[in-house]
Formats: structure tokens, C-alpha cells, sequence
């Protein structure tokens, strides 16, 4: 019976996408340990250091081992780790040949590659998500470049903006996840082959040609020395979902609190059923954003568990290791759900640029005085519009009334906008929404 909610058949899919739930399954993680064991037989095979005959048995056995994963189970929680009992089961599957399965490396030579395979494959997932969030994220950017709608400084109305300008900022953020992801690569594909302390003294005059073979076979980067004890390439890739998500969870917050009710200026895509409520028949809950926000928090949490992880003792650790077994599979779950979330939810995103409007209208033109205050100041200086602007504010505030109104009762003020239309002109919000339309088309641009 499923115990969490990356594997129940309840919560499974809610956190966590096949696609990549699929990545870091046993098989596939067994599949990877197998898939180290057989380059290392070729690398060491290529260069005379097992009979090439051997290497050529170790490559097709391991193609076809199909494990015995009861087997496996039992004895990995016996030994601690999984490549002895691996060993074992594809030496005898070698034959004569299994004499040299293994040869030179140490179990976490293995299982680091292993773990740097699937992060290849977890990366190009995220990769592919995030270039098509950046898709939608454009389209919604263009196309509401200057549809205004009130900004909000500490959750309250502040200035006009644009939905566009809001959008593009989220963009942005994506932009530089994308080319984060593209600089950290390098870093983090890296292969591990070392051996018992990291010095390849069992393979010494062979060990750096040996381990550059077999980074070559896997298409991974050699390294420059061995990484047992340092593990900065897998904090950096689990820091990376936590600024992927961090970003998602500040656009799912941004979205939620405009589906509220009293906003009612974006919805997520309706799907019947979707959001209901088991007793008020006519709610319509933010369902992907919940989601994507507490994927966003549980990275957040993880990220943390992996700097911790760092931390290791000597050239091999004691406990920290086991750490990121459970860290790094759950942070791909989590990211992987929050952009699956996102991007379901941007691609079809409901804009009520009416209810924006509306919205923008409700403080009657008070939104804008920061717009008539800067028009009037270049006839009344600066300081004497603001505290005339300001007491326009506040009865309008205390007494009712749109900006407009109180102001056009104000001989001075209309004198230094330059007549009444100029007053209109001034308290309209579609008149002072600033850069927003270039700054979106700059994001764009790039």
C-alpha cells in the first residue's frame, strides 16, 4: 500500500508527472547502475585493462540482465547500498567474465553516475517545460501589452499598469531559469569514476584513461577530480527547482489572488468538476495554483536538505549521501508538477479585462493622483501640488467624489493642467500606465 503522495494512487499524479516519476523509478535507477557497469567494462576493455573478450560478455549482460529485484531489496537494506548486490547478480550473468564486472570502481562511483544520468534525463523535462511556459507566457504578454489594470504596492492599488507588464515580468524570471539551467549543465553532467578513496589507486597508471573513456561512453564531462565528498553539482541542481519554483509559486500566488471573488480578474481554464467544492455547488478553486504553490514550498524545504547535505566527513560520508537519495527524486517530483500545473493553467488562463477596468475605476480616479500631481507641479513646484493634491484626496476619501470632481472645483489646479479636459486627461489611469507597453516589448524582444 502507497505510503506518500509521490507514489499513492490518490495524490500520485497531483504531485509528481509520470514522465518523470518514471526517471527516478527503480527500474530506470537500476537500469542507469547497469548502464554504468557496462561502459566501464567498454572503457576498460578498449584499453587493455580487462581481455577485450570480457568486456564485450560484462556490455551484453548488463543489456539483458533483467534483476531480481525481491533479491535486490532485501539485500541492499542488509549491505546499505545497492550496486554489491547488483554486482553479484550481473557477475553471475556474465559467467567467466564476471571476474571483471566492476573493475576498479567503488559503489559510489556508480551510483553517482547513475544519479547524473537522471538528471540529464529530469533536466531536459524541465527544460522542455520551461520553454514551453515561456510560449504561453509570451502570447498572454503580446497580447495584453496594454490592457491596464491596477497595480498593487502591500495589497493596495498603487499605480495603473498593464496585465502585459505584469506577465512580462514573470517572463523574465523564466528567461533567466531557462539560461540558468543551460550554464549549470556543464557542471552538473559530470561522471564518477574514482574509486575506493577517490585516488583510482587500484587502476593507478590506467585510472585518468579509464575515466575518460568511460565519461566519453556515457556522453558525460570528465572531471577534474574526484567528487566523492563534493557535491556542489547536485546542491546546485536542486537550488535550481528552488528558484524554478520559487518563480512558479509567485506566479500562482499573483493568480490566486486575482481569481478571488472580489477581484475576479483571471481564471484558471475550466474543466468540469475541476476546483468543486463537496458543498457549494458554485465554487471554482484555484486547483493548479494550490498545487504549483505547494510544490514551490516543498522545494523550498528541500533545497535547505540539500546545502545540508553537503556537508560531508572526510573523503566519504556517513549519512549525508543517504540524503539526497530522498531529496533529489522528490525535488524533479515537485518541479515537475508545478510546471505542469503552470503550464495547463497559463494556456488557457481566462481574462476578464472588463472586471481589470472596473477594478482600476474603484478608487475614482485616486489611483492616478501621483499623474496630476507630477502635471501640476510644473507650474505650482512640486511640494505645493502635492499638499493641494493631497487635500483633493482626502475629501474625495471623506466626502465621496471621483478625483476629477474635487479637482475641477479647484481654480488653481485646473489653471495649471491647462483647463478642464486637461484635468479629465489627467484622472483617467489608461493615461498614466508608463513604460508598461516597452518594457513588455523589451522582454519580448529578447
Amino acid at each position: 500500500m502507497a505510503s506518500t503522495v509521490f507514489d499513492s494512487l490518490l495524490f500520485r499524479n497531483m504531485f509528481g508527472t509520470e514522465e518523470m516519476r518514471t526517471i527516478f523509478g527503480d527500474e530506470a535507477l537500476v537500469g542507469h547502475y547497469l548502464e554504468a557497469e557496462a561502459a566501464l567494462a567498454r572503457a576498460e576493455a578498449g584499453l587493455g585493462v580487462i581481455p577485450a573478450a570480457a568486456g564485450a560478455r560484462i556490455d551484453a549482460a548488463a543489456k539483458q540482465l533483467k534483476p531480481d529485484f525481491a533479491r535486490l531489496g532485501k539485500e541492499t537494506e542488509n549491505v546499505g547500498y545497492p550496486i554489491l548486490p547488483l554486482v553479484h547478480q550481473l557477475a553471475e550473468a556474465a559467467g567467466e567474465a564476471g571476474r571483471y564486472v566492476h573493475w576498479g570502481a567503488t559503489t559510489q562511483d556508480i551510483m553517482d553516475t547513475a544519479s547524473v544520468l537522471q538528471l540529464r534525463a529530469a533536466f531536459a523535462i524541465i527544460t522542455r517545460e520551461l520553454q514551453a511556459l515561456r510560449g504561453h507566457l509570451a502570447k498572454l504578454a503580446a497580447k495584453h501589452r496594454n490592457t491596464p489594470m491596477a497595480g498593487r504596492t502591500h495589497l493596495q492599488q498603487a499605480l495603473p499598469v498593464t496585465f502585459g507588464y505584469k506577465v512580462a515580468i514573470w517572463l523574465s524570471a523564466i528567461d533567466r531559469h531557462i539560461a540558468r539551467v543551460d550554464q549549470a549543465l556543464p557542471r552538473i553532467l559530470v561522471g564518477e569514476f574514482a574509486g575506493a578513496a577517490g585516488t583510482l589507486a587500484s587502476v593507478s597508471e590506467h585510472g585518468l584513461a579509464i575515466q575518460e573513456a568511460f565519461c566519453r561512453e556515457l556522453d558525460l564531462a570528465q572531471p577534474v577530480i574526484t567528487w566523492h565528498a563534493a557535491r556542489d553539482g547536485f546542491a546546485e541542481a536542486v537550488s535550481l527547482l528552488g528558484l524554478i519554483t520559487g518563480t512558479l509559486g509567485k506566479i500562482a500566488t499573483d493568480v490566486m489572488l486575482m481569481m478571488a471573488t472580489e477581484f475576479g480578474e483571471v481564471a484558471e481554464p475550466f474543466v468540469p468538476g475541476r476546483g468543486s467544492s463537496s458543498t457549494m455547488p458554485q465554487k471554482r478553486n484555484p486547483i493548479s495554483c494550490e498545487l504549483m504553490l505547494a510544490a514551490a514550498k516543498g522545494v523550498r524545504q528541500h533545497v535547505a536538505g540539500m546545502l545540508d547535505s553537503m556537508i560531508h566527513d572526510f573523503e566519504r560520508a556517513t549519512g549525508p549521501w543517504h540524503l539526497e537519495w530522498v531529496v533529489i527524486p522528490e525535488s524533479f517530483m515537485l518541479a515537475s508538477t508545478a510546471l505542469a500545473n503552470a503550464n495547463f493553467m497559463l494556456a488557457g488562463l481566462v481574462v476578464n479585462e472588463a472586471r481589470m477596468r472596473r477594478n482600476l475605476d474603484l478608487t475614482g480616479g485616486l489611483i492616478v493622483a501621483e499623474a496630476v500631481m507630477m502635471a501640476a507641479a510644473a507650474k505650482l513646484g512640486r511640494q505645493h501640488a502635492h499638499d493641494v493634491i493631497y487635500d483633493a484626496c482626502r475629501k474625495a476619501i471623506e466626502e465621496g467624489g471621483t478625483l476629477a470632481e474635487r479637482l475641477v472645483a479647484m481654480p488653481e489646479v485646473v489653471e495649471a493642467l491647462g483647463g478642464r479636459a486637461a484635468v479629465e486627461r489627467c484622472c483617467d489611469p489608461v493615461n498614466y500606465l508608463g513604460l508598461s507597453g516597452a518594457m513588455v516589448d523589451r522582454v519580448l524582444g529578447r
